[in-house]
């Protein structure tokens, strides 16, 4: 099969369990500290594939320089769309809306907040999907780790999200054809980052690969870990590591 093609694939598969996780949120009443728990421990994966699959990558192939430079683009770039989407009304896109203070807005509360969290979703799994794309070109086998640890996560993101949506009035055509369009979106994104990535230089694609990781990590500090400490439980430290081992040992079999 064309490696283009298993690019395509596999970002559809990493996609397609934020389709899950909306199923999940929008149909099932799922309790506060089961969302909380499963983002955690989505959160601990994540944390553990940027640390070694993408920032330690980046920093074998190229040094420690393209490795923190690109990390931090990729932190500053998320921020500012993040900010820019955040007073438009996809500040909490993230978030079931337990709380009313983290509640999604309406349409008639803010005008343009549906538009506002379809692309906050796309800028939160665009870097995911493009890294499992560049990952392919060490070697032409695409990192199972990477596409694992985008899936655990894309999960619970998509439970809470829906979750929120739900609350918040959006209709289920609304909701599904959002995380429908992003898994379509994270396919896309998955073969440009192996078609355009890959004609680069080692140390552009391994600064490409920091980028990614920087917006990965201000995601999570800035969507996931809200959320999954929002009903915190004495054990939600715990699962977020057991999340991080979990990836760790995957990246190490």
């Amino acid at each position: 099969m064309a490696e283009v093609v298993q690019a395509g694939l596999w970002g559809l598969v990493a996609g397609s369990a934020l389709l899950l996780g909306a199923a999940l949120g929008y149909g099932v009443r799922v309790p506060q500290k089961v969302i909380a728990t499963v983002m955690a421990f989505g959160a601990g994966v994540l944390l553990s594939a940027v640390s070694f699959e993408l920032v330690g990558e980046a920093y074998d192939q190229a040094g420690l320089a393209p490795a923190a430079v690109g990390t931090l683009i990729g932190a500053v770039a998320y921020t500012a769309g993040n900010v820019w989407l955040a007073r438009r009304g996809a500040r909490h896109r993230k978030r079931s809306g337990h709380q009313q203070s983290a509640a999604q807005p309406s349409e008639a509360q803010q005008g343009g907040s549906g538009t506002a969290l379809a692309l906050g979703a796309l800028l939160d799994g665009v870097p995911e999907s493009a890294v499992i794309g560049v990952s392919l070109l060490d070697g032409g086998a695409v990192s199972l780790v990477t596409v694992a640890a985008v899936f655990i996560s894309n999960v619970p993101e998509g439970l809470s999200s829906s979750a929120g949506m739900k609350k918040a009035g959006r209709t289920k055509g609304y909701v599904f054809g959002v995380w429908a369009a992003i898994a379509a979106a994270s396919t896309v994104s998955a073969v440009l980052g192996y078609t355009v990535v890959g004609s680069f230089s080692p140390a552009l694609i391994a600064t490409v690969t920091a980028v990614a990781a920087g917006a990965i990590l201000a995601m999570i500090a800035d969507t996931m870990i809200p959320e999954a400490f929002e009903d915190a439980h004495l054990a939600i430290g715990l699962i977020t590591v057991s999340g991080f081992l979990v990836s760790f040992a995957l990246s190490h079999a």
